[in-house]
């Protein structure tokens, strides 16, 4: 059963159960929860960000939906037309020949301008019609069956990135004020560095004999380069290489500085909430279908960080990482018999060292530069092994740049498509460069189908763990390949379990019968620093 949902004003809205007429409530809320206790539809709307909020602050969650905009985003994809409009209303404004006007950027998009033209919300008929014509161009794709488990992942993906931001990740605000004290001195008054900030700035400025400002790139060349010692760039693995008494306290600077920009008091002020940190996810924000955040900066915690994540009194944290998912992925992919045994091992690369001299550091640098398309140091060598014992998997791989290089599309497994070449990229290829614009797309589209097909299988896996999940555990995070449970302590085995069930489970709906093991290593700690 499907019913289309519209939010209006004053907490109420319009419902439309498929086959039926729409219908008003004054209390949307409550009329979702009674729907979904007795008929367990699948929800369809416009857009999770711009309903689900508000039904999770009544305390309502839904197992299912159907996200249009999401949708509409894989589907203009596939077409080779990514980045185009994908809201409900630029849906239906393509589906009957309208003009197609931009996107708005979801619950916290800009108020328009006065010469903006502001486009009216949708309404349940809308949704409705353009549900119904996304399902008729999900039949039309190559393989629908594949593209309907990507639609679901995805959609089912934006309610546990609702959940997460409204549930929170367990934050000690004692704990990270103490941490920040101890690494950077007490806070100072607005405008001002910490005092350890600033001792390190002074002994900067004292070893290059001038003062300057280390937080600027162009006055540290500058700087360099009057010591006579020029460098090119302000990265750090290129700094340490630079002999100068100036390095030192530098690169203690720069890393200590970057904590107090982006994990401080302030950041703590504006994303720490009542013991909870609650960044703000965007759901296939990254071309491959990895999350990104709008806010928060929640996919890089820094490791020194992690001491402040910490269960709440009688719970625990359950943290559990998909080993070596990538070349997991491929193997599955490609089918190779001799890497999906290797990858029916836990430690797959020790398991392809034999062919590499026994060496495992052989066999991933090998596996890495065959899926990112490395040629430097022993790569060359070490990818003519490869080459030679696992032919269908390097020959996977080496189709999907051959295509990215002549400027074709390529597809991850389950259908999401990579972005088509640009208008400049094509004026590139056919200049003096055009070899070197070739090769470079070709190396994103070497990735492409393996990082897009191992972040389905991380979504598939979540979407399923949150079906396992016993009451009250929840999702609280997730990263790439990696997923925290916040739950109490006593059920802490119960969830160990169900992380291993729902990778049994992403596997075989993605890839079937495989014998390539995807093995979750989940772990019950008190604080997230002990997982590692």
């Amino acid at each position: 059963m499907h019913v289309a949902v519209a939010a209006g004003s004053g907490g109420g809205g319009v419902l439309r159960p498929e086959g039926q007429d729409a219908r008003s409530v004054t209390d949307l809320a409550a009329a979702v929860r009674e729907l979904e206790e007795t008929s367990h539809p699948r929800w369809i709307w416009a857009d999770t960000r711009e309903i689900y909020p508000a039904l999770l602050g009544a305390g309502v969650r839904l197992a299912r939906c159907h996200d249009l905009a999401l949708t509409e985003g894989l589907l203009l994809g596939y077409d080779g037309r990514y980045g185009e409009p994908r809201s409900a209303q630029a849906a239906h404004a393509r589906l009957h020949g309208l003009p197609v006007l931009e996107d708005h950027q979801g619950p916290q998009a800009r108020q328009a301008t006065l010469f903006e033209e502001e486009p009216p919300p949708p309404d349940a008929d809308l949704v409705a019609e353009v549900h119904a014509d996304q399902l008729r161009r999900i039949e039309a794709v190559a393989d629908p069956h594949r593209f309907r488990l990507l639609v679901a992942a995805e959609s089912a993906g934006a309610l546990i990135a609702g959940e997460m931001e409204h549930e929170g990740m367990p934050w000690r605000q004692d704990v990270h004020d103490e941490l920040l004290t101890g690494l950077l001195g007490p806070r100072p008054v607005h405008g001002m560095r910490p005092a350890k900030l600033q001792a390190l700035a002074d002994q900067v400025s004292a070893a290059f004999g001038m003062a300057f400002n280390p937080d600027s790139p162009q006055q540290i060349v500058k700087a360099f380069k009057l010591a006579g010692v020029p460098v090119a760039s302000t990265r750090a693995h290129e700094i340490k290489q630079v002999d100068h008494p100036g390095v030192a306290p530098l690169l203690a600077y720069k890393e200590l500085a970057r904590i107090y920009s982006f994990h401080g008091w302030v950041w703590a002020d504006q994303w720490v909430r009542d013991h909870r940190f609650r960044p703000e996810y965007v759901v296939g924000g990254v071309v491959s279908g990895r999350w990104a955040t709008s806010g928060g900066g929640a996919l890089q915690i820094p490791k020194v960080m992690r001491k402040v994540v910490v269960a709440d009194e009688g719970w625990t944290l359950v943290v559990a990482d998909a080993a070596q998912l990538e070349p997991r992925v491929l193997a599955a992919m490609a089918g190779d018999g001799g890497l999906a045994r290797a990858a029916g091992q836990i430690d797959l690369y020790q398991a392809l060292a034999q062919p590499f001299g026994g060496e495992r550091d052989n066999a991933k640098i090998a596996m890495l530069s065959a899926m990112y398309g490395g040629t430097s140091g022993d790569a060359p060598k070490l990818l003519a092994v490869m080459r030679q014992r696992f032919p269908r998997a390097y020959q996977f791989v080496e189709d999907a740049a051959r295509s990215g290089e002549e400027g074709k599309l390529v597809r991850s497994w389950l259908g999401r498509t990579c972005p088509p070449p640009s208008a400049r990229w094509r004026e590139l290829v056919s200049g003096p460069d055009g070899n070197r614009a070739a090769r470079d797309r070709g190396r994103f589209t070497r990735n492409f189908v393996v990082q897009a097909t191992a972040a389905e299988w991380a979504l598939t896996l979540m979407a399923v763990l949150r079906g396992l999940l016993p009451a009250p555990a929840r999702l609280v995070f997730f990263q790439h390949d990696e997923v925290m449970v916040h739950c109490p302590a006593e059920a802490a085995e119960e969830v160990v379990v169900a992380v291993g069930r729902a990778a049994e489970e992403a596997t075989r709906l993605l890839f079937g019968p495989t014998p390539v093991l995807f093995p979750m290593e989940a772990v019950a700690v008190r604080c997230y620093a002990d997982a590692k």
